[in-house]
């Protein structure tokens, strides 16, 4: 198996689990609290796809599926337009409010399907490319992508935990 086979295999699972954590889900579950300042669903799957969406944009040299596809407008946050959550305050995290699971999974579907087709074109030298070098020692493509599906899985982990807990409420 080549890396880019378990890469690809790794994001694909993190599609699977964001359709799980987020199916059947109306407003109220998707934009539910647990306590003043915590994640919500929604809020926890809108930021993982935007680190995917713009960290594979820029390792890649691509277009941010947010801008390029609508997907800004389509949820109209009062957020900027090149947000991706972090650092988010309590009061920037209630700002991200959807209204349908299909939202957040057509976004996360449209960002998976961009970063598919630049993973199966990948060749092992590849990953040893520089792609940011504010980091010592400078952050690889190989790095990049691994960071990255570290933190999709952790939030759409604690997606599915809240999506657990208000189910058992």
């Amino acid at each position: 198996m080549h890396a880019k086979d378990i890469l690809i295999d790794g994001f694909s699972r993190i599609q699977e689990e964001v359709h799980a954590a987020v199916e059947g889900l109306g407003p109220d579950d998707l934009n539910h609290q647990p306590t003043p300042g915590a994640n919500s669903v929604s809020w926890l799957i809108w930021h993982l796809t935007r680190v995917q969406d713009d960290h594979m944009a820029d390792a890649f040299g691509l277009d941010q599926v947010w801008l390029t596809q609508d997907w800004e407008k389509r949820f109209a946050l009062d957020l900027p337009a090149r947000d991706t959550g972090y650092g988010h305050s309590p009061a920037k995290v209630a700002k991200v409010r959807v209204d349908s699971a299909d939202l957040l999974t057509g976004y996360y579907d449209a960002v998976h399907a961009q970063s598919l087709g630049v993973l199966r074109e990948l060749a092992a030298k590849d990953l040893e490319r520089v792609v940011d070098d504010n980091w010592d020692p400078p952050v690889t493509l190989g790095v990049r992508l691994v960071s990255v599906l570290s933190d999709d899985l952790q939030h759409v982990g604690q997606a599915a935990y809240l999506r657990g807990l208000r189910q058992s409420a």
